[in-house]
């Protein structure tokens, strides 16, 4: 079975930030994580709306920082500042299928396109930090061009020391099934990514020769999930007071105003599968004000009690 140094959280746009950073390290504090994407440009030009341009890593153990970009030269100078900010490695996305990212941008998935670029980009990274570096790929770009091998030879050529690989191409989005392929020999360590939900699914990975596993959207409710798929128990969890505890840090993070909006969706996904979840979210969706928030949470946890 994978360990604690073999199993990462995956970076979640928008859901993979300090706060629930904070609450994935109670359960599992030595397993591997990555920040939701950083663009270049806004953390080079330290643009003040984007909080997470200014995180501060040096007490969040093994975490490497994930930006995307198309230009060399700018993801070489975001990545110094990810340095000097305590990210324990650095992290190139070459898989993300967003339009605005793969397509207006020419950078995240793109650059399974422009696989001369994407060796260009990660040999310029390597050359500036001293810290690791590694990329975040996809099977390729439709099923007519599944060229990841081909992306991750030159990526180790370039210098990343290892690769992690969703199981989808650009095309299929985040739609159907992961479909990850026997790992071939001559690679760099690929680490598997994709509907990886339990115990079972994470053996199934290793059985095709990868050399550990990426989590993603399992953890969206469950924090504690990294603990139990290394084979770790995990003790009666208070679901209320973790709740209220994630609803703290996100509020001491971004403020309340943007707080209490930004929260809505993770007090979703703590409900799911619990006896009235569906009126509990279209009320926590309804909800501005942080004691009425509060509140509720509390009331509907209450019902649940511990898992």
């Amino acid at each position: 079975m994978f360990t604690d140094n073999q199993i990462f959280a995956a970076p979640l746009a928008g859901i993979t930030d300090k706060p629930f950073r904070k609450i994935l390290r109670k359960f599992s504090p030595d397993i591997s994580m990555v920040t939701e994407m950083i663009s270049c440009h806004s953390l080079t030009g330290q643009h003040k709306n984007c909080l997470r341009n200014f995180d501060d890593y040096s007490d969040e153990g093994e975490i490497g920082a994930q930006i995307f970009g198309a230009k060399p030269e700018l993801m070489a100078q975001a990545a110094k500042i990810l340095e000097s900010q305590g990210a324990k490695w650095i992290d190139i996305n070459m898989g993300c299928p967003v339009p605005k990212v793969a397509t207006k941008a020419g950078a995240g998935a793109w650059l399974m396109r422009d696989h001369a670029l994407a060796g260009r980009i990660i040999s310029t990274v390597v050359a500036a930090v001293k810290i690791p570096v590694s990329i975040k790929t996809r099977l390729g770009w439709d099923d007519s061009h599944k060229d990841w091998e081909k992306l991750i030879h030159i990526a180790g050529d370039a210098g990343a020391k290892f690769a992690v690989l969703h199981g989808r191409t650009r095309a299929q989005g985040y739609s159907g099934q992961s479909a990850l392929e026997q790992k071939p020999s001559g690679l760099i360590p690929v680490i598997g990514n994709g509907d990886i939900k339990s115990v079972e699914d994470v053996s199934k990975i290793e059985s095709l020769g990868y050399d550990g596993v990426m989590i993603g959207r399992a953890l969206l409710g469950k924090p504690w999930l990294l603990r139990q798929l290394t084979g770790k128990n995990t003790e009666s969890i208070d679901i209320k007071s973790l709740v209220l505890e994630h609803l703290d840090l996100v509020l001491d993070y971004y403020g309340i105003s943007a707080g209490v909006p930004l929260f809505r969706k993770h007090a979703a996904w703590y409900s799911a599968g619990i006896k009235n979840s569906s009126e509990f979210r279209i009320k926590v969706n309804q909800i501005t004000e942080i004691t009425e928030l509060k509140t509720v949470i509390s009331e509907f946890f209450n019902c649940f009690g511990d898992i």
